[in-house]
């Protein structure tokens, strides 16, 4: 059979590894009996590989017109603006390889050989994320991406890149005042009688001004999209995916990493990000949640004023307050912080299935404790959507964690991920006790600073909390680490929840520090069937 097999490749004309003067003949009266069933197996073999290749060579011939159609559709919409880019890259590439060089002339000189990191060369992740920050706004939001989706990306790189989260340079303020003059179609002061000039706040890709409306006299924030953003988006995101196409096309066995459908995912949220309309939607949806729930006494979130709002800009109303994590501003503005902490845990937690949306990043400065005593939800740019059957082990996980049984906590993650393999749910299990204990030993600093009046002699004291990312973030990569271990692969929307979760516990040690905020019977962490059907 095996020699049939072989004659039956070259007659229909496909090439064989030997010309035929290599290829062994076989004959049944010169070859050993016992030494013909490995000549039978070589023969097995080489066919086997022969109809590997030209299946697979048959794959990408099938679709090398697909992959030139979409080259050539992304090239269009991307336009002149991809070769300005290209310049850029190049400048950002000889400036931080310029870098490492350096760093490896230096290190050259010791006797104890480069370390990882300078073999790694511009592959690894230092000098990866500071090419990532010279290249600006996309590069910046991708490393931030890949900073909060610790189960797609390696964990150096993931803790590596959450510098990308630091204060970006504002723009000035003649750029912003143009860009606002051509959105809003009319002169500035017949919408505005004042703009401050400095920045609330500055993104990688927008900015923040406080403002107040002519005529109604409501104070509001602007948040402004920087200018050349979105040419430069659409350019860097075009590449990026060219990019992951062509290496699926030449290496097949990256579509089982889901190299395009992950870059997809990033070009979507990324695109999304920079709609402005699309973040009034997710505003007003969970305002329409907080109305519906009976719940605008407790939370809020900022009035979107569409008349002055664009795809470029979005005028909010403006919430005065303080972060979740300033203690002594918190006390001088309700009389219990564990109060208001439970407000926001119950508030968030039924958004989770009543929303479209969840809020999906309630970091320190966007979940505020407001003047009013409600507790304020601020940008709404980053939310996450999830599905069914992630929510339903969610549940079961959050249940575990409140009674700390570990073997269904390890259940709940072998049925949210996927895996090709069997799974051994109680070794799991006592590794994800290890971790989950070690939440205890997460240190929160809480800092205390006091100033003294002058004029009266009173001393204030005021005490805030300093979250440590790269600790909190290391949690949580323990946690991918093991699941990844015994071949669970998550979905994103399980890393930004853990994400929301870890805010949370956080909060939890400043404001409620005797609380367990999953077994708390005043916490709904679990959904309700009033909120499953909130929207049916």
């Amino acid at each position: 059979m095996a020699v049939v097999t072989v004659l039956r490749g070259v007659s229909h004309g496909r090439l064989p590894l030997l010309p035929h003067s290599q290829l062994p003949i076989v004959r049944p009266g010169n070859i050993a009996y016992r030494n013909r069933p490995n000549v039978l197996r070589v023969f097995a073999r080489y066919s086997q590989a022969q109809d590997l290749f030209t299946s697979r060579l048959q794959d990408r011939l099938e679709n090398l017109p697909k992959l030139v159609e979409d080259i050539v559709q992304t090239s269009l919409s991307t336009g002149p603006r991809g070769a300005l880019r290209l310049a850029q890259g190049v400048q950002a590439v000889v400036g931080v390889g310029s870098e490492w060089l350096q760093d490896v002339s230096k290190t050259a000189k010791s006797s104890t050989g480069l370390p990882t990191q300078l073999q790694l060369g511009l592959l690894s992740p230092l000098y990866l994320r500071k090419l990532f920050e010279r290249m600006g706004a996309t590069y910046i939001k991708l490393g931030q991406f890949i900073a909060s989706a610790p189960t797609l990306f390696p964990p150096d790189y993931v803790q590596e890149f959450q510098y990308c989260f630091d204060r970006a340079p504002a723009v000035p303020f003649e750029q912003i005042q143009t860009i606002l003059r051509e959105e809003l179609g009319r002169p500035i002061d017949t919408v505005f009688e004042y703009i401050d000039p400095t920045p609330v706040a500055s993104a990688s890709i927008a900015q923040v001004h406080g403002a107040r409306i002519r005529g109604t006299g409501e104070d509001v924030v602007i948040k402004v999209l920087k200018p050349g953003i979105e040419d430069i988006l659409v350019a860097d995101l075009n590449f990026i995916y060219i990019a992951a196409r062509i290496l699926e096309f030449l290496s097949p066995d990256l579509s089982r990493a889901s190299l395009v459908a992950i870059v997809k995912d990033i070009r979507e949220s990324m695109l999304e990000e920079v709609d402005f309309n699309k973040e009034a939607t997710n505003v007003e949806s969970f305002r329409s949640y907080l109305e519906a729930m009976g719940l605008t006494r407790q939370a809020t979130a900022p009035k979107v004023y569409r008349q002055y709002s664009t795809k470029r800009i979005l005028t909010m109303e403006r919430l005065y307050g303080v972060p979740l994590t300033d203690l002594d501003s918190i006390k001088s503005l309700v009389s219990s912080p564990e109060t208001s902490l439970i407000t926001a845990l119950n508030v968030w937690f039924g958004s989770l299935l009543a929303c479209e949306s969840f809020h999906a990043d309630v970091h320190a400065g966007n979940l505020w404790q407001l003047r009013d005593g409600r507790i304020g939800f601020l940008d709404f740019g980053i939310v996450g959507r999830i599905s069914p059957k992630t929510w339903a082990a969610m549940e079961v996980f959050l249940q575990s964690i409140a009674i700390e049984d570990y073997e269904s906590m390890a259940s709940a993650l072998i049925d949210m991920g996927a895996t090709g393999k069997d799974v051994d749910s109680k070794a799991f299990a006592r590794e994800l006790e290890k971790i989950f204990l070690s939440i205890q030993d997460l240190d929160t600093e809480i800092i205390v600073a006091a100033a003294r009046d002058t004029s009266t002699n009173a001393t204030t004291v005021a005490a805030n909390v300093a979250f440590d990312e790269r600790q909190m973030n290391a949690l949580f990569l323990d946690v991918v680490r093991v699941s990844e271990s015994y071949g669970l692969k998550f979905p994103r929307e399980f890393a930004l929840l853990m994400k929301q979760l870890l805010y949370f516990d956080r909060y939890t040690r400043l404001l409620a520090p005797n609380m367990n905020m999953y077994r708390d019977q005043r916490i709904n962490v679990v959904s309700n069937q009033r909120r499953r059907n909130i929207y049916q």
